[in-house]
């Protein structure tokens, strides 16, 4: 079964909308990729940690899934749907949250990039 069908993709603009109203981004990226730069709201669960780590994914409001382009996001959002969870495609990823102008930050507060 193809589960792209059931996985919403969303804009920056859409994603920062949503997380106002209390949604979560969660960033399915590398420890390295993290480190470098990431949204400041979101929360790492590296994709290939989604399945032991699941119970710490709130079921009680949307999920945004975010990688470096949104192709890892996708495969984790898709994981996530299938299990019933509220998951959300961030569409292009960090690099599009980047050309969008939302902040990207690292450790300590500093200023980010996206690798």
């Amino acid at each position: 079964m193809d589960h792209s069908q059931t996985v919403e993709q969303i804009d920056p603009e859409a994603a920062v909308g949503l997380l106002a109203q209390g949604a979560a981004l969660i960033d399915v990226r590398e420890p390295e990729e993290w480190s470098l730069g990431r949204a400041p709201e979101a929360v790492h669960v590296p994709l290939g940690k989604i399945a032991e780590r699941l119970n710490e994914l709130p079921r009680d409001r949307k999920l945004i899934m975010v990688c470096r382009s949104g192709i890892r996001s996708q495969t984790a959002a898709e994981a996530l749907v299938e299990k019933g969870l509220p998951a959300l495609n961030l569409a292009g990823g960090m690099q599009a949250w980047k050309v969008a102008s939302f902040p990207v930050v690292a450790d300590g507060g500093l200023p980010g990039e996206v690798a």
